[in-house]
């Protein structure tokens, strides 16, 4: 089966059946190598369900979604914007609720958590020491 060269417009060289050479080139117009815009979406729903110290969380989360809707509307440096905006929150989000946790651990090893059963307990009964 025989091809014309105007039916096969991609392929460029000698095809067995011309006498002459023909080239054909394409020109391809890509956009700069610009890196995506992160959204941080996952980190700020997972700070909003766990680690929602002072609703920094939520404020992450809508930041992120703010962020997200820029990228859809092609508003690179807004997405950028509200990304970083929520990547900072996410992690003052993160570094004050683990600090929190630990405080938390280290007044329960301590005692100063526990020690409000024993004051419940003296208040219950007044004459028992221990």
């Amino acid at each position: 089966m025989e091809y014309r060269a105007d039916q096969v417009p991609m392929n460029p060289g000698v095809y067995p059946y011309q006498g002459q050479q023909q080239v054909q080139s394409t020109v391809i117009t890509m956009a700069p190598n610009v890196p995506p815009v992160r959204d941080h979406l996952p980190w700020s729903i997972f700070n909003f369900f766990y680690m929602n110290f002072c609703c920094l969380g939520f404020v992450a989360l809508v930041f992120s979604v703010k962020s997200r809707d820029r990228k859809l509307m092609r508003d690179t440096e807004g997405a950028r914007r509200y990304g970083s905006t929520a990547r900072s929150l996410n992690i003052a989000a993160t570094v004050l609720n683990t600090l929190l946790y630990i405080i938390i651990i280290a007044l329960m090893f301590g005692g100063v958590i526990g020690a409000g059963k024993m004051l419940h307990a003296q208040s219950v009964n007044p004459y028992h020491h221990g």
